[in-house]
């Protein structure tokens, strides 16, 4: 924890140099739209498979994309915040294998949740609505039109919109601590209350998995958070089941 009092450059080096990556990334993406009208987050975001728009690429570099300020800080701020004391207690080459872990299994969760939506709209729409869907859909997406018709536009949106951000890597962050330092007492700034870790934890999951199931069409991929904490829980099982270490 002495981190806190040295700033940023006293933080131990994976978390430093994810932060520093990820505001590049952010400033180098504002850069390219100002500068050549190219949004980076459109090309560097995660796309379904089935997209014409989806490279392997994108399996990585979507964590390190994010969709605004307010996106990036709120991510940034919770691995400075909790990052840092699991890098300390893991080592760094743990802590980034963690990382990456719960990262790439939030895209993988947040994937299969996209193939069965993107299955069921193929179950009802028809070939002719389908052909005008892979056919103009790109292209009406990137002048800002969608289709009106509901299986046109939800099919038109699937395959179009990118998934950004470091968000399942940093729930995947928020479970181990809570795991590893359960009874750890944080405080909330709203509601201004104190709040034991794990307690936290079950919380913020409870409303992911309600989010998920209530709102899947919605903007947040709820469902790579949950993917994000279900992948790395599973890591943390193992490495206990294969170290001595309590961690």
């Amino acid at each position: 924890m002495n981190s806190f009092g040295r700033g940023f450059f006293g933080l131990p080096p994976v978390v430093k140099n994810i932060i520093l990556l990820n505001v590049i990334m952010w400033l180098a993406d504002l850069t390219a739209r100002s500068v050549f009208g190219i949004e980076l987050s459109m090309i560097l975001g995660l796309y379904f498979p089935k997209s014409e728009n989806f490279m392997p690429l994108q399996i990585v570099t979507h964590m390190f994309m994010h969709g605004g300020f307010w996106h990036l800080f709120l991510n940034m701020y919770a691995l400075f915040m909790f990052g840092q004391v699991l890098e300390q207690v893991w080592g760094p080459k743990r802590f980034f294998i963690y990382y990456m872990v719960s990262g790439l299994g939030a895209a993988l969760v947040h994937e299969t949740v996209i193939l069965f939506q993107y299955e069921k709209l193929m179950n009802v729409i028809s070939p002719d609505q389908l052909n005008l869907v892979l056919n103009e859909g790109v292209e009406y997406f990137r002048n800002g039109k969608v289709f009106t018709d509901e299986t046109m536009q939800g099919l038109q949106l699937l395959l179009n919109t990118p998934t950004v951000g470091a968000s399942g890597a940093v729930f995947g962050i928020l479970l181990a601590f809570g795991v590893l330092f359960p009874n750890t007492q944080l405080m909330l700034i709203f509601p201004p209350i104190p709040i034991r870790a794990k307690y936290f934890v079950l919380a913020y999951g409870a409303i992911e998995l309600y989010m998920a199931v209530t709102q899947p069409g919605s903007n947040i991929a709820h469902a790579a958070h949950l993917g994000g904490m279900l992948f790395g829980y599973i890591l943390i099982r193992y490495w206990r089941k294969t170290t001595n270490t309590l961690y």
